[in-house]
């Protein structure tokens, strides 16, 4: 895809993976993408196996995989913005350097002769890569249902665990020749009940499910630590669609820092210091929403504490009660409640959930963003406008439902009514004819400025597209974001080769 200009005094748009400055992420992403390794994997494989150690059926019999003790193959080199080159560790995340990244890392993989498992969403299939080699190759026979809260996460992950049967307590189920990726996601085989009844294929929490012949292969043939690529076409996208957009007039505000682009076919239609790291306020917390429902049970009653009741716009918590992880999310997202934020981390414990978000933010692609706190009350929550597009355009492909709760729009049929009624919305904005707003969050604070990110829909003529709309340091990000949407709308024509 690319941007033709009307006026020859108009410089052709970017793409969004161009001019990328290395030097401020370089040092602390290998640093992190090291420990990551190491310690996220650790922390996760012991949450999982305490996991199965509580459930029913723990004494049946099972081998549970011991943490690898060999050393790790060689570092492998990714290419990045600039044709500069960044370490690429065993196992961990570098970065996503552009919307080719799945392609890339896989080609990566195979050329320096790795042991891995690639699971591709789009196609239903998995395959196992021995030495750079396809050994294996079988279909998928379910993954998590698009839009749900279990939709299967795109992305590079490690095997942190492998059990000949896990039990999970969450579907009470058995699932035999289980590998452990992320969180809550396994590769498993053919599921069953306790008495053993299998389950119905559409029976899924987000897991990837193949035979069990296969699955069995596949277990015995990798170790703990293997890369696990997860790939998904409409996560990755493609740089040209075979269509243009034709801009009409340039949009330049020197006192805010913003983008627009397209989430599908990852083209800058508007930019203006894109690449500036900032402090982003409350945008926080559509990172903090993302951990929260990959990581935790969105059932589980929290207890809240009076260390919980922090300053926050509209107080809605008391001390004593129980309030499930999907009601504290609304207060999140919604109202913004800084409450919910403390509340929503402690299951996982605030400083482990504080590192599984920067550990995202590095497995999306948001090559300079840091978390500090799940608030966004620290000024040192910061990122750019072009890390914030990797996070919207995750959102989009993978876990739309967060960018539905943002309005207040999501489907509850499966967890009763709400806990908490008549919130406000504070993410609200209103739009020209033509364009639907599918989420949003807004923030506020002292070194932030007014923030706001937006997903929208835009019409051209009878096909409509997608868009990541994000401002940071402006006086009224509202206002902000409605001239660039009204902008883009106004000035734009979607061209097909």
């Amino acid at each position: 895809m690319e941007v033709q200009s009307r006026d020859p005094n108009i410089s052709q748009n970017p793409p969004l993976e161009a001019g990328r400055s290395k030097l401020r992420w370089l040092k602390r992403r290998f640093v992190v993408a090291v420990l990551a390794l190491f310690i996220g994997v650790a922390v996760l494989g012991g949450l999982v196996m305490a996991d199965t150690l509580a459930a029913k059926g723990k004494a049946a019999a099972r081998t549970t995989a011991k943490l690898f003790t060999t050393a790790p193959p060689p570092s492998i080199v990714i290419e990045g913005f600039n044709h500069t080159r960044a370490p690429f560790t065993y196992g961990s995340w570098p970065a996503l350097a552009n919307a080719e990244f799945f392609l890339q890392v896989k080609e990566k993989l195979l050329g320096s002769g790795q042991t891995f498992i690639e699971a591709n969403l789009s196609e239903m299939k998995i395959r196992l890569y021995q030495k750079g080699e396809l050994v294996k190759e079988a279909p998928i026979i379910s993954k998590g249902r698009e839009g749900s809260w279990w939709e299967t996460p795109a992305g590079l992950y490690a095997i942190g665990v492998k059990e000949e049967r896990h039990f999970s307590s969450l579907g009470r189920v058995w699932m035999p020749w289980s590998m452990q990726f992320q969180g809550n996601f396994f590769i498993h085989g053919p599921i069953y009940f306790p008495d053993g009844t299998p389950t119905p294929n559409s029976y899924s929490g987000g897991c990837i499910r193949v035979p069990m012949d296969d699955v069995r292969e596949i277990f015995e043939a990798v170790e703990l630590g293997t890369p696990v690529l997860v790939y998904e076409a409409s996560f990755a996208g493609k740089q040209d669609e075979g269509i243009a957009y034709v801009p009409r007039a340039p949009v330049k505000d020197a006192s805010v820092s913003y983008l627009v682009a397209d989430l599908s076919a990852n083209t800058v239609l508007a930019a203006h210091n894109a690449q500036e790291v900032r402090p982003i306020a409350s945008l926080t917390k559509l990172m903090t929403a993302l951990i929260a429902v990959e990581y935790i049970n969105v059932e589980r009653e929290v207890p809240i504490t009076r260390e919980m009741l922090v300053d926050t716009s509209r107080p809605r918590l008391s001390t004593g009660e129980q309030v499930k992880v999907l009601d504290l999310l609304s207060l999140l997202l919604l109202e913004s409640s800084n409450e919910a934020a403390a509340a929503v981390a402690v299951p996982l414990g605030a400083e482990h959930f504080v590192n599984l978000m920067n550990q995202k933010a590095d497995a999306i692609g948001m090559l300079t963003a840091n978390f500090a706190d799940t608030s966004g009350a620290s000024p040192q929550n910061m990122a750019s406008t072009e890390d914030l597009f990797m996070l919207a355009k995750y959102l989009y492909h993978n876990r739309s439902f967060v960018l539905h709760m943002s309005l207040g729009r999501e489907n509850r049929a499966a967890y009763g009514p709400p806990k908490f009624s008549g919130l406000t919305n504070f993410n609200e904005v209103e739009l020209p004819e033509g364009v639907s707003l599918v989420g949003a969050k807004v923030g506020l604070t002292k070194a932030a400025g007014n923030t706001m990110l937006s997903v929208v829909e835009i019409d051209f003529g009878e096909e409509r597209r997608p868009f990541a709309v994000i401002v940071l340091g402006a006086d009224d990000a509202k206002e902000v974001t409605r001239t660039l949407i009204s902008y883009i709308a106004n000035n734009f024509a979607l061209v097909r080769n």
